[in-house]
């Protein structure tokens, strides 16, 4: 019997035993260690005020296949929902402002759309930037805050770009590396734009009706049990994988025994740690990335709590807040504009700044209801409240970390049997990790059957 282990059982892991039960068929032994009590990684769903609501990831890109593709295997396309249309805000300078449109991850292709957001010295700054003499090179990579803060100015950094990029890495533009956070942009400055401008310029998405983003109406927690049930897989929860070593041909891996082969699908420190024998270049890349903290806090306010029509509320560094982001789910999502109560969700914790995570829950839910009544002046006391801490939650793609994760990958792809997966190489949004889990099933698969 061919037999092969998962460690971890995130939402990549778990994509990684439901695509190697598909390849190898249904005599294959398949294993999932996760060392939580749980199963989902950052992925969760709870019920709060008797429905459920997501607390880690609550969206995907629709526009790349993977999801919907994946959704669609399982039976659950019904299961989409999609936003309302509301925009988003951006709390800067003690006020709120409309987010600017036509950015790429808020770096602007024009002054226009930061209008109200930024300085007159810095709309004058963004208007000469095409006339400045401009150097990129095609063969290093820089930190997003070099790049943009050089061009167009400190407060494009501080107000319009580190609120998005918080939002998807719990970083700052500090920590995150054009050409990995950034593709596009980098894409463009490599094909010889000649300024920053023209770089958003080129890189910005054709326009498109088409809804950018979806959910899950009974959040990602249908998604996961899917994946468990198709996976027909072994599953081990409060169980930590150890002492990983090769035997012959085939690898031992603690407590499981002997297997054929071995995906990792777990966080950078905790794959390090588990490569350090075998395989140590790898665990040295991995050791390489590291990772931030975060703390959301979901509240069911009454069902008149005057919340504005807006999608979410994105915080400026600086600002005078403990929170980074408000996301308005019952403004954002209608079908959860439909309950009995008024969803928001607050989030707390940056990379290098993770002190508010291990506060209690009472500090954090009264934090998060004081950050809410300053940018909204929403006061009411909520019917319910969830406190979810993600520690190590998010990696961070700092400048050069393509070739960290094209270092490992090189690595690993020299010994048969192993394979990484997750959020540490190629993205962190659930696409991306679906699309890492079934890269690494489909070469384990080919080895251990081959």
């Amino acid at each position: 019997m061919t037999t092969v282990a998962v460690v971890g059982g995130g939402i990549s892991g778990l994509v990684a035993a439901y695509r190697l039960r598909q390849r190898l068929g249904p005599d294959a032994r398949i294993v999932v260690l996760e060392e939580s009590d749980r199963y989902g990684g950052k992925l969760r769903t709870v019920p709060l005020a008797g429905e459920p609501v997501d607390v880690g990831a609550e969206a995907f890109i629709e526009r790349r296949p993977e999801v919907p593709e994946l959704l669609a295997e399982l039976g659950l396309s019904d299961q989409v929902e999609h936003p309302s249309g509301a925009r988003p805000l951006i709390w800067a300078g003690g006020r709120l402002h409309p987010l600017p449109a036509g950015t790429l991850m808020g770096i602007p292709a024009g002054s226009e759309s930061l209008v109200g957001l930024v300085d007159a010295e810095t709309l004058a700054q963004i208007d000469a930037e095409p006339t400045t003499p401009f150097h990129w090179d095609s063969t290093t990579d820089v930190s997003v805050a070099a790049l943009v803060g050089a061009r167009f100015g400190d407060q494009v950094v501080r107000r319009s770009v580190d609120p998005l990029l918080g939002g998807v890495y719990s970083g700052l533009s500090d920590t995150a590396g054009v050409r990995a956070a950034v593709p596009t942009l980098a894409a463009a400055l490599d094909a010889g734009a000649t300024s920053l401008t023209e770089a958003v310029r080129r890189a910005l998405p054709p326009p498109s009706d088409a809804p950018v983003f979806g959910t899950l109406r009974d959040g990602y927690g249908a998604l996961l049990n899917a994946l468990r049930e198709a996976s027909a897989a072994e599953f081990h929860d409060g169980t930590s994988a150890a002492a990983l070593r090769r035997t012959g041909g085939r690898w031992s891996i603690d407590p499981v025994g002997e297997v054929d082969g071995v995906v990792l699908a777990i966080p950078a420190d905790r794959a390090a740690t588990l490569l350090a024998d075998t395989v140590p270049a790898a665990a040295a890349q991995a050791r390489d990335i590291p990772l931030a903290s975060s703390v959301v806090v979901a509240m069911a306010l009454p069902k008149n709590a005057a919340l504005p029509n807006n999608s979410g509320i994105l915080v400026a560094t600086g600002e005078d807040l403990s929170a980074k982001a408000f996301t308005l789910s019952a403004r954002k999502w209608p079908h959860l504009g439909a309950r009995a109560v008024t969803l928001a969700r607050a989030s707390f914790g940056r990379f290098g700044n993770a002190a508010l995570v291990d506060a209690d829950d009472e500090q954090l839910v009264t934090l998060a209801r004081a950050d809410l009544a300053t940018v909204t002046g929403v006061t009411d006391q909520p019917i319910a409240t969830f406190v979810q801490r993600w520690h190590g939650g998010l990696p961070q793609y700092r400048a050069g970390h393509l070739d960290v994760v094209a270092a490992l990958e090189s690595e690993i792809a020299l010994v048969d049997g192993i394979e990484v997966a997750g959020a540490m190489l190629h993205g962190v949004g659930v696409p991306a990790c679906v699309r890492s889990a079934t890269t690494a099933a489909t070469r384990l698969a080919e080895q251990v059957a081959g």
